[in-house]
């Protein structure tokens, strides 16, 4: 088991927190993605250092030893269930999931893409936090990807929802901080927490029988994990003492709600487990080497022992 950064409970992410903190944590996390992200690609909607890394994956690819027992169940079922989940192999179950999963994420951050200002015209750190985390949402769909390809999934398309649900993701970018800080807040930590278990399931269900794949997943996945931390502690910086209060209520509906959108969640996690764990969620969770990759509030770090 990888060590882990102790932590007391006091200085979750929940920490509170002042004004002038939070102020010089936005300077602090913008140098961080400078180093952290690269050049920001934006036609391309890209950066250049994790343009590197898929470079490195894709130059070294990794085939699970056998494909799915039916890949067309995969195609047929990965954007709305014609089957019955139940009676479907865990491990396509694990890859509908995953793409399902990815796929709010691309589309929300498409709606927020066209919603916020290109880098030129941004006028606040803030503001080029936002384009510049946008960007690494991008990159991670890109990662998702290959994920799928691992298990000869080589005809995945990301199919847009309808039109009621693109007007939904268009509309969110665009509210008000007020309206909008706390559930971007609680959605990015809902990724944290559930690419945790994910992590814990590659294991269970690929370890003995496709060591090589599962590495990959891994590495993969960590790749995603260390810059969602960062995005977890960064959305946390927008949020005030009612913000956080508003937070802790909402993780148990949106959670509910989101992940009744993918009815095989339940049937591969613990959904209720994912919203105590997103309730209590501290460091001493996460494996110190992914922590020293990635980027805490100051405030949450005073805990260290």
């Amino acid at each position: 088991m990888s060590e882990t950064l102790k932590y007391k409970e006091t200085y979750s992410i929940f920490s509170p927190c002042s004004r002038e903190e939070r102020e010089k944590n936005f300077l602090s996390y913008w140098d961080f993605s400078q180093r952290h992200a690269g050049e920001l690609l934006e036609d391309d909607k890209d950066l250049s250092r994790k343009r590197e890394k898929l470079r490195d994956f894709q130059n070294q690819p990794v085939r699970s030893r056998a494909p799915l027992p039916d890949p067309e169940i995969f195609y047929r079922n990965c954007v709305t269930w014609h089957d019955d989940p139940k009676t479907v192999d865990k491990v396509t179950l694990m890859l509908t999931c995953i793409y399902k999963f990815a796929r709010h994420e691309w589309v929300g951050i498409s709606g927020a893409w066209d919603a916020t200002p290109p880098m030129a015209q941004c006028q606040s750190v803030e503001d080029k936090i936002s384009r510049v985390h946008l960007a690494e949402e991008f990159s991670h769909i890109r990662l998702f990807h290959k994920m799928l390809r691992t298990f000869h999934l080589d005809k995945v398309e990301w199919v847009p929802p309808g039109p009621l649900m693109q007007a939904v993701y268009r509309t969110f970018p665009r509210l008000p901080g007020f309206l909008m800080d706390a559930p971007a807040f609680v959605t990015e930590l809902m990724g944290m927490v559930f690419y945790q278990h994910l992590d814990r399931l590659f294991d269970e269900l690929l370890r003995e029988k496709e060591p090589e794949a599962c590495q990959r997943l891994h590495q993969l996945l960590h790749e995603i994990m260390v810059d969602e931390l960062a995005h977890v502690g960064q959305r946390r910086n927008f949020i005030g003492p009612v913000g956080i209060k508003l937070s802790k209520w909402m993780i148990a509906p949106l959670f509910k709600v989101f992940f009744s959108d993918i009815p095989e969640a339940r049937l591969l996690f613990d959904i209720d487990q994912m919203i105590d764990d997103a309730r209590r969620f501290d460091y001493s969770t996460v494996p110190a080497e992914m922590v020293k990759e990635s980027w805490l509030p100051s405030y949450c770090m005073e805990g260290l022992q």
